[in-house]
C-alpha cells in the first residue's frame, strides 16, 4: 500500500502535469494527465484517482516522456497507443485515424441492416485501424466482412487489430482505393451493406482544427477535397453496382453536410431511408437502400 506521502507526490505530479498541459490550450488537461499516469503505471485510472499505487523512478520517467508528448498536442490515443471503441480496445497509430464516439452510429446501423441476415456480406471503406469492421465482425459473428484502404501501413494495424479481437478468420483486408483494387486481387463483389467513415473536411475545415488533428492524424483521412465531399460522392455514384437489393449504405458525414449527401445519394440512385443524430444532435449518419423493397 503506497504511503500517504506517495499519494501526495502522485497527486501532486498530476496537479503539475494537468497545469502545464493546461498552459498549452488542452481543455482535458486533468483527465490527460490521469490517463497518462495509468498507463505509464500500468493501473486504471480510477487507482490513479484513488492513489492507490506505488511509483518508482522507471514510472515517473516515462510518465514525464508522455507528458512532454502531449505537449507538444500529440494525441493521448497516440502516445498510450490504443483507443476504446465500441466497447472494444483497438490498437491505434498515425497510420489511422482515431475511432470517435460518432463513429459507433455506423456501426450500429449496420448491425440493425445485416440482423436477421445468414452470413451477410459487409464491405468498410476507409478501415484505417479497423474499427468499424471489426466491431460488426464481433457484434455480428455469421457476417463476412471485408474492409479496404489505400494505405498499406493503416491495414497492417486493422490486421493486428483483428487478430487481437479473433475476427480474421471472417475478414478480408484488401488495399483498394473505394471500389477500385491495388492488390491485383479479384473484383470487391457485392455486399448486403457497405459502411464508410469517409474523408468529409474541405481544405479550409482541416486548417482550423485543433493542433491535435491537423498535426498529427493522417491528412488522407481527413481531406474530403473541394467542399469536403469528394470521396463520399465517389463511393455514393459505384455503391448501388456493388449492393444487394435492399442492400444499404451507410455513411458517416460532417456537420451541415445532411442535404447534400442526401442529394448526392439521390442522384446515384439510392433512397434514403434514415438520417441519424449523434450524441450531439448533429445529423451524422445517413442510410440509404438500394432497389428492391
Amino acid at each position: 500500500m503506497p504511503s500517504d506521502s506517495e499519494i501526495s507526490a502522485a497527486r501532486a505530479l498530476i496537479e503539475s502535469a494537468a497545469h502545464n498541459l493546461a498552459a498549452v490550450g488542452i481543455e482535458s488537461s486533468r483527465l490527460d494527465a490521469e490517463v497518462l499516469m495509468a498507463e505509464a503505471a500500468g493501473v486504471t485510472r480510477e487507482a490513479i484517482i484513488t492513489g492507490s499505487i506505488d511509483l518508482s523512478s522507471a514510472i515517473l520517467k516515462k510518465f514525464e516522456a508522455m507528458i512532454a508528448r502531449r505537449e507538444r498536442r500529440e494525441p493521448v490515443a497516440y502516445i498510450v497507443g490504443h483507443k476504446e471503441f465500441y466497447s472494444l480496445d483497438f490498437e491505434v497509430s498515425p497510420a489511422a485515424l482515431i475511432p470517435r464516439p460518432e463513429t459507433e452510429f455506423v456501426v450500429t446501423a449496420a448491425l440493425e441492416c445485416i440482423a436477421g441476415k445468414a452470413n451477410a456480406r459487409v464491405l468498410d471503406i476507409g478501415t484505417g485501424s479497423g474499427a468499424i469492421a471489426i466491431a460488426i465482425a464481433v457484434n455480428a459473428p455469421t457476417a463476412q466482412v471485408t474492409a479496404v484502404d489505400i494505405s498499406a501501413d493503416a491495414l497492417e494495424v486493422a490486421s493486428r487489430n483483428a487478430r487481437r479481437h479473433e475476427a480474421e478468420d471472417r475478414m478480408k483486408l484488401r488495399r483498394a482505393d473505394c471500389f477500385d483494387v491495388l492488390d491485383g486481387g479479384a473484383a470487391l463483389g457485392t455486399f448486403d451493406a457497405i459502411v464508410s467513415n469517409p474523408p468529409y473536411l474541405d481544405d479550409a475545415e482541416i486548417t482550423a482544427l485543433e493542433p491535435d488533428v491537423r498535426l498529427y492524424e493522417p491528412r488522407a483521412a481527413l481531406s474530403g477535397g473541394v467542399g469536403g465531399l469528394c470521396i463520399l460522392r465517389r463511393i455514393a455514384s459505384a455503391a448501388g453496382a456493388h449492393l444487394e437489393a435492399n442492400g444499404e449504405l451507410i455513411v458517416e458525414m460532417g456537420i451541415g453536410h445532411a442535404g447534400d449527401v442526401a442529394r448526392i445519394i439521390v442522384h446515384a440512385g439510392l433512397r434514403v431511408v434514415d438520417v441519424i443524430n449523434d450524441f450531439a444532435g448533429q445529423m451524422r449518419v445517413v442510410r440509404a437502400r438500394a432497389g428492391g423493397g
